[in-house]
């Protein structure tokens, strides 16, 4: 990684914290910046040095945790990026997020915090049942400089009961198995006008639109390299 490259992360982060001056330092001659934009490529986000940075902040921790607690079945650093980032960030090619955004199912952050890599402004809400993987979460807030993240550990059922109105502008999930729940109760939080974006294979999103006619579901956006895989995006227009 570039030296200038270092120094802009450096900017967003405490310089003071333990990270920075082993596992930032020891990651960077594993993974450059060139090496992240050529695995990216395929994806045309057009990310900048210092988004670059924090994604090897983030890809730095999920390598070391990922060993203790098996955050992901994905174990090499560059498959990480175009799966994990790629994917996830993949999104703001086809939005531009802003408000508040709940994460369903977060696991190891993606989408919901990885997105917070190129919309560093919206106020993100991660719900995740396991400890384990709540404290990485957090442990990425805190050393990427996410501020307005919100750790909980419902899952969305619970959620909805907690909020009985629509509080949400943005809802989104990739790992999430039932669909037609996820959707149901999806949109008892959504704001009118607000979005639900799923990660989902091409047959299964071909089903989305039969669970409600309170979503409009765009074209999906295909995943490159994602073996059919797709991004789905719906608007919320209330009847």
């Amino acid at each position: 990684m570039p030296r200038d490259c270092i120094e802009c992360f450096t900017w967003n982060i405490d310089p003071s914290a333990r990270y920075l001056d082993a596992g930032l330092r020891i990651y960077v001659k594993m993974l450059d910046e060139a090496t992240v934009r050529e695995l990216l490529s395929p994806f045309e986000l057009g990310l900048s040095s210092n988004q670059i940075c924090i994604l090897l902040a983030y890809l730095d921790l999920l390598m070391r945790w990922n060993k203790r607690i098996n955050l992901t079945s994905i174990r090499t650093a560059e498959e990480s990026v175009s799966r994990h980032f790629g994917e996830s960030l993949l999104l703001a090619r086809r939005v531009q997020l802003s408000g508040s955004l709940l994460d369903v199912g977060s696991g190891a952050g993606f989408p919901g915090l990885a997105l917070r890599i190129v919309f560093p402004d919206i106020q993100t809400t991660l719900l995740e049942p396991v400890a384990k993987k709540r404290a990485f979460l957090k442990e990425v807030a805190r050393t990427c400089g996410f501020g307005s993240v919100e750790v909980r550990p419902e899952r969305l059922e619970d959620f909805v009961r907690l909020n009985p109105s629509p509080v949400i502008g943005t809802l989104t999930a990739r790992a999430v198995g039932d669909h037609r729940s996820l959707v149901l109760e999806g949109a008892k939080v959504i704001r009118p006008g607000g979005l639900i974006c799923l990660w989902v294979g091409h047959e299964q999103g071909r089903l989305l639109g039969g669970f409600t006619n309170q979503i409009h579901w765009e074209d999906p956006a295909k995943i490159p390299m994602g073996r059919e895989r797709e991004i789905w995006i719906g608007n919320y227009k209330p009847i």
